[in-house]
């Protein structure tokens, strides 16, 4: 009874005109930063350790400006419930897209290395962009909320994709590679490891950072090809993610090296535009500083 209600409500939300939408979020970020003080505390200590080049004056600016970007991602995310496929095509683009496509009509699959940079819900519109044949998936946490879980799986597959469970992953693609499907998947990667998960560190953001290394494992054993989605924010509400090829034959490298690939190319996105990158998330909390 709840989720019918909450969707109907969500729906309704979704379609109020952008310039209300972002009215809204200057008031959401007003309550979030000089209110709620929402995670300040780790924010703050998260920008000054990456960037320990700035001064105070330019870590608050990016800290003022990454708390306006969080306000528009999360009432932009909701704008999935009902907008149209090609309004979205003309506010997320993809670029170089084209060469994942070739690689699709090849017979090869493909795993696409993203990060918590840009509004990666939005990123749910990469089918939209694909070839018909292939499968568009991405890779989630299950959240504990049934209800909470079901709206948002409704919002992520409106534009024709897949959500798989973390954990249901492997088996999640050796149903397709064995019954010789072609997809796009998408991976998250720059999530924080458990504690005890925490084997391989390398640098990233001024800090020996442990990584996940779970999509590297993945695409060498299925023989996927490899590319990163260099995200970049045009103006408010407008954004290019490009396919980077990270390397022409990532079963070759060596160990981790597709990783610290990723790892690379995700800094130097986060150097160009800092404050799109999800700094409320303790992503160093079992990091050591580095100089």
């Amino acid at each position: 009874m709840m989720y019918p209600l909450l969707r109907f409500f969500l729906k309704l939300f979704s379609c109020i005109p952008w310039c209300i939408l972002y009215a809204l979020s200057d008031g959401l970020f007003c309550l979030l930063y000089y209110v709620a003080g929402y995670r300040r505390k780790i924010v703050r200590q998260n920008l000054t350790e990456s960037f320990p080049e700035k001064s105070l004056p330019e870590i608050r600016q990016i800290e003022k400006d990454f708390y306006h970007f969080f306000a528009d991602t999360i009432l932009e995310s909701y704008k999935l419930a009902s907008i149209s496929p090609e309004e979205l095509r003309k506010r997320m683009k993809f670029k170089n897209v084209e060469a994942v496509n070739a690689k699709s009509r090849e017979g090869k699959s493909v795993s696409v290395y993203l990060g918590h940079y840009g509004n990666w819900e939005w990123v749910s519109s990469m089918p939209l962009w694909l070839e018909k044949s292939v499968e568009g998936v991405q890779i989630y946490h299950k959240l504990h909320n049934q209800t909470m879980e079901r709206l948002m799986l409704y919002i992520r597959e409106r534009m024709g994709g897949i959500s798989v469970e973390m954990h249901k992953t492997a088996r999640y693609i050796t149903e397709l590679v064995n019954s010789r499907k072609v997809c796009v998947i998408g991976f998250i990667a720059d999530q924080s490891p458990k504690k005890r998960e925490s084997r391989y560190f390398l640098p990233f953001l001024h800090h020996k950072t442990p990584v996940l290394t779970g999509t590297e494992k993945i695409t060498k054993h299925y023989g996927f090809e490899a590319f990163f989605l260099d995200v970049k924010r045009v103006k408010r509400g407008y954004y290019e993610a490009e396919f980077v090829q990270l390397h022409d034959a990532p079963q070759s490298l060596p160990d981790f090296e597709l990783t610290v690939l990723y790892f690379q190319h995700l800094e130097q996105a986060i150097q160009r535009q800092p404050e799109l990158y999800l700094w409320t998330h303790n992503r160093f909390k079992h990091a050591e500083k580095t100089k």
